[in-house]
């Protein structure tokens, strides 16, 4: 018989950490571990402000979240140099995209007031 038989079976650290990155401020990552009312929390806080999102997202990216059993996640040591990586550039490709539209935005708006569209 193995430990876990009767049990529910292992949360999924890949599945976990993706909803975590991608739905967190939505709460996605809470719901999928079982944790309710934290992830209506954090749904109707939108991620703390986005601070909530950040801490959940480093949490489980260095292995520390547990679902509502108090179980690690499964597929943690396999797959977490992956993550960190992907995490990683993921973070670095939304702050550039930002920074292009940003002065995208910025320069439409500066051609629009040349123009006489807008007075100010």
């Amino acid at each position: 018989m193995s430990e876990n038989q009767g049990s529910a079976p292992q949360k999924s650290f890949l599945a976990t950490w993706l909803l975590s990155m991608i739905l967190g401020s939505w709460g996605a990552d809470r719901f999928y571990l079982g944790k309710i009312g934290t992830g209506v929390l954090k749904l109707l806080t939108a991620g703390g402000l986005g601070i909530w999102y950040i801490v959940d997202l480093v949490i489980v990216l260095a292995g520390n979240t547990t679902d509502k059993n108090g179980l690690a996640l499964e597929g943690y040591e396999e797959n977490k140099k992956t993550a960190w990586i992907v995490t990683a550039i993921y973070f670095s490709a939304s702050i550039v995209l930002g920074i292009i539209l940003g002065l995208a935005y910025a320069s439409v708006l500066v051609a629009l007031l040349d123009t006489g569209a807008f007075t100010y």
